[in-house]
């Protein structure tokens, strides 16, 4: 140990190594104190069950308590999560009331042997725990009045994906087939505007007044395009409970949905909630009272505060989507084409057009409510 001293600053060194505390270790200790007051950590042990031979000294928590630090940290991998949380494994897991820390190695089994029925049985809980107990003391948790002064809570339901890359590999007869370790969580599929070779997808959940994430779902393994329509099925029974547990009715939750839903084959799967949603069926356009309605006046016109475009708005009550489905408000929205190439919408002529479906009432919200609700 070396020693500089003067009379005002005394400083050490030595050269024995002491490892930082990591910064989010607090927010790990404040998330994990408040689960086990909450009982939550409780429940999981009591409810969520994942039988398998030569699961050693671990048991199911002992996982969940790794992910959720994980999750917390916001670190890039979980390599780097367990070099810097190994130096302090027993105290970390002993804030959720635990004394061993998994192994990055048995971590991996238990992740590979998993299945999707305690996974089920773990976003019920959460789900439980956010409706048991409303973030504000106030009888309704935000929310949003229409004209008439109806009460509607808001809900986006998003269909997000993450591109991977791939590097070539050689592939001769002699040599075996290639293993990549992400075979089971991607697949070739839609990309988007990402680059990359497979993706993965997950649809999720947020409350748009709140900012509460009601769920994430992603299949069985959410590898490639995925199953978005199962998956909107989960997120409508996830909004139910949670509207349900806001003594409201269903018809009072507004689903927005992107242009990946926009066609009539869905609405069945909406279960009575209210929607907005881009739609992408532009044969709509064909149809002769659509055409009659875009040759007279728009209803409204409005300017997105961004980005400065300038809709036109057609509002059309009733329109069959789907040859055995409910008639539903379509609003046309028409702006001028640029030299630059719409990514949203169709352009016929000098026009690009965009659609956008909606069950809200016509006295309740304007065809202007209903488009910059969408794109709020």
């Amino acid at each position: 140990m070396t020693s500089i001293a003067d009379s005002s600053v005394t400083i050490q060194t030595s050269s024995q190594s002491l490892p930082s505390t990591p910064a989010w270790f607090g927010e790990v200790s404040l998330i994990a104190h408040y689960l086990r007051q909450q009982g939550v950590l409780a429940r999981i042990e009591e409810r969520v069950r994942f039988a398998r031979r030569r699961f050693g000294h671990y048991d199911l928590i002992d996982f969940v308590a790794v992910l959720l630090g994980y999750a917390i940290s916001g670190e890039g991998t979980l390599e780097t999560f367990y070099e810097r949380v190994q130096p302090f494994a027993d105290t970390f897991m002993a804030l959720f009331g635990r004394d061993r820390l998994p192994a990055r190695s048995t971590l991996s089994r238990f992740l590979a042997a998993l299945n999707q029925a305690p996974v089920e049985v773990l976003r019920t809980v959460f789900l439980e725990d956010l409706v048991a107990r409303p973030l504000e003391k106030e009888e309704k948790p935000g929310g949003l009045w229409d004209r008439q002064g109806g009460y509607w809570l808001v809900f986006d339901v998003d269909g997000t994906r993450q591109a991977a890359r791939q590097r070539a590999l050689p592939c001769t007869p002699d040599l075996p087939s290639a293993q990549r370790r992400l075979d089971e969580v991607c697949a070739p599929g839609y990309t988007g505007r990402k680059r990359g070779e497979v993706v993965r997808t997950r649809t999720t959940i947020l409350q748009a007044h709140t900012h509460q994430w009601v769920g994430t779902f992603s299949g069985t393994s959410g590898a490639g395009n995925g199953d978005y329509r199962g998956e909107l099925r989960q997120a409508v029974k996830a909004i139910s409970a949670y509207v349900k547990a806001q003594s409201l009715q269903l018809g009072q939750a507004i689903v927005r949905l992107d242009g990946q839903y926009g066609n009539g084959a869905i609405l069945a799967d909406l279960a009575g909630l209210a929607y907005i949603m881009r739609g992408k069926d532009y044969d709509l356009l064909k149809l002769p009272q659509v055409q009659a309605r875009l040759a007279l006046p728009p209803d409204q016109q409005t300017t997105h505060p961004e980005t400065g475009t300038c809709r036109a708005l057609f509002d059309c009550p009733n329109l069959l989507l789907a040859p055995t489905g409910a008639c539903t408000r379509v609003i046309v929205a028409t702006h001028p084409a640029t030299q630059t190439c719409a990514k949203i919408g169709t352009t016929r002529g000098e026009v690009v057009y965009e659609l956008f479906y909606t069950t809200l009432p016509q006295g309740a919200f304007t065809p202007a409510d209903v488009v910059d609700l969408s794109l709020h």
